[in-house]
C-alpha cells in the first residue's frame, strides 16, 4: 500500500472500508430479474427521446479532494455480479458474488451522490432502453426510457461542480450528451457537449487525473491511440481539447476506471488484454504523463465479464 500522510491515509482507509461494505450490501438488494423492463415505471426524470433544457441551479466547481475509492464490478454472461474491493496493496481482493439478475443490462456505471469519495449506487441501462437507478442494498427504480439510442453510457464523476456525479451518453451519430445528477439518482435533461466521439471504442474515467481537482476522461481511438480530455468544471463545455498520451492501446479489449486502486490519492486506470489478463496503470497526477508503467494485477480469466464498471 502506498504510504500517505496521516489525514490522507485515514480517508483512503475509510473509503476502502466503504467499498467493501458496498459490495456486501448490494447482494441484499438485487433479486433475479429485478432490473427488467417489467419493473414499475414512475415518471421519467430524463427521457433521451425528448430532452429538456438544463437549468442554472448548478454552482461552481467543488473543492479538490482525494480520488474516489470504489470496488471494481463485473457482470458475466449469466447476469451474475461480482465485486473486487481494493486490497490495500495496489491490487484487488478475491471476488465476491454481490448480485444477480443482470442478464439484460447493456450499460452499468457507479455513481457518488454525496461527494464522499465512494459510490452510493449504480445507473443501469437495459437492452430495452430503460434507465434504472439502484442505491446499494435497495431495489432498482426506473429513471427514464428511450436510452437505447446510446452506445456508451458512463458516469465519470462530478463534471459540472454541483457536488453529485453526472452521466455521459454517446449516441449512434457520435454526439456526446451530458446529464447532470441531482444527487438522488435522478437527472436533468441532456445537454449536447460534443460531436465526433464515434471515433472512440473506449471511453472511461472516474475522478481527477491531472491534479487540478476536476474530473477527467481518457478515450481510445480505432488506431490504438489514447487521448486525455481534461475536465473544465463547466456544464456547457466539460472538457478541454484532447491531448495524446499513448499509443499501442489496442492490445486491450476493455479500459475502465473506478477511482484509486492503490490508495495513493490519485485516480488509476484498469486495462484488460485480449487474453483475459488485468493490468493497473497507476495515476501520476500529471497532465502530460498521467499513468505509470502497467502492473499486472490479474493473470487470466477476466474475459468472463461482458461488463466491467
Amino acid at each position: 500500500m502506498a504510504e500517505l500522510s496521516g489525514p490522507k491515509r485515514g480517508r483512503a482507509r475509510a473509503r476502502l472500508v466503504a467499498a467493501a461494505t458496498a459490495a456486501a450490501l448490494l447482494v441484499t438488494g438485487v433479486a433475479a430479474g429485478s432490473a427488467s423492463a417489467a419493473d414499475p415505471a414512475p415518471s421519467a426524470a430524463a427521457d433521451a427521446q425528448a430532452p429538456a433544457t438544463g437549468g442554472n441551479t448548478f454552482g461552481t466547481q467543488a473543492a479538490a479532494a482525494d480520488a474516489p475509492v470504489n470496488a471494481l464490478y463485473g457482470i458475466n454472461s449469466a447476469g451474475d455480479m461480482y465485486g473486487y474491493a481494493p486490497n490495500g496493496s495496489g491490487g484487488l481482493d478475491s471476488r465476491e458474488l454481490v448480485g444477480y439478475g443482470w442478464g439484460t443490462s447493456k450499460h452499468m456505471t457507479q455513481t457518488d451522490h454525496d461527494a464522499d469519495g465512494s459510490a452510493d449506487g449504480i445507473w443501469v441501462v437495459e437492452s430495452s432502453g430503460i434507465l434504472h437507478h439502484l442505491f446499494w442494498g435497495e431495489d432498482p427504480v426506473t429513471v427514464g426510457t428511450g436510452w437505447g439510442i446510446y452506445n456508451k453510457v458512463l458516469s465519470t464523476g462530478n463534471l459540472a461542480g454541483a457536488g453529485a456525479d453526472d452521466l455521459l451518453a454517446r449516441d449512434g451519430s457520435g454526439t456526446l450528451w451530458l446529464y447532470l445528477g441531482y444527487g438522488n439518482g435522478t437527472l436533468t435533461g441532456r445537454s449536447k457537449v460534443g460531436t465526433g466521439w464515434g471515433i472512440y471504442n473506449q471511453i472511461t474515467g472516474k475522478g481527477d487525473l491531472t491534479g487540478d481537482g476536476k474530473a477527467d476522461i481518457v478515450a481510445r481511438d480505432g488506431g490504438g491511440t489514447l487521448w486525455l480530455y481534461k475536465g473544465t468544471g463547466s456544464r456547457t463545455a466539460p472538457f478541454s481539447a484532447r491531448t495524446k498520451i499513448g499509443t499501442g492501446w489496442n492490445m486491450f479489449n476493455n479500459l475502465v476506471s473506478v477511482g484509486d486502486i492503490d490508495l495513493d490519492g490519485t485516480t488509476d486506470l484498469i486495462a484488460r488484454d485480449t487474453a483475459g489478463a488485468l493490468y493497473l496503470y497507476k495515476g501520476t497526477g500529471s497532465a502530460t504523463s498521467p499513468f505509470k508503467p502497467r502492473v499486472k494485477i490479474g493473470s487470466s480469466g477476466w474475459n468472463t465479464y461482458r461488463l466491467m464498471f
